[in-house]
């Protein structure tokens, strides 16, 4: 099987072997980021901004993760609305983006990074 992105093994036995491929974590840990009061949407670089103007999604946007043995470290970035308490609501991100990926996968989630990368006050650009 040819693949170009890296997989983890998470379950391998009799009947064979179960990958999860790293953009699965990352959209796991974006879906349940994004699920917290209080987080406008995830932050992306430039490429994943026109991407998504363009009506394309990229559920990963935003994370970053890395997987070694069989621990997870996620770099989460996203927009937070105005009037939520960062320290509360990142706190809020990192425990259920760690419960999401835990219960999911089975992988052990060793740190959830949160980067505040804007602030959405809710006006439209004119």
């Amino acid at each position: 099987m040819a693949e170009n992105r890296k997989a983890y093994t998470i379950k391998s036995g009799s009947l064979g072997e179960v990958r999860i491929a790293d953009e699965v974590v990352a959209m796991i840990a974006g879906l349940a980021a994004t699920e917290v009061e209080g987080v406008s949407s995830m932050a992306g670089n430039i490429t994943n901004e026109l991407v998504s103007k363009l009506g394309m999604k990229n559920l990963s946007k935003g994370i970053k993760v890395e997987v070694v043995g069989n621990v997870v470290r996620a770099d989460v970035a996203i927009n937070i609305r105005f009037g939520y308490a960062i320290p509360e609501v990142s706190a809020k991100v990192q425990e259920r983006v760690r419960s999401a990926v835990e219960n999911m996968t089975g992988l052990e989630v060793g740190s959830v990074d949160v980067h505040i990368a804007g602030v959405d006050t809710g006006k439209k650009n004119k």
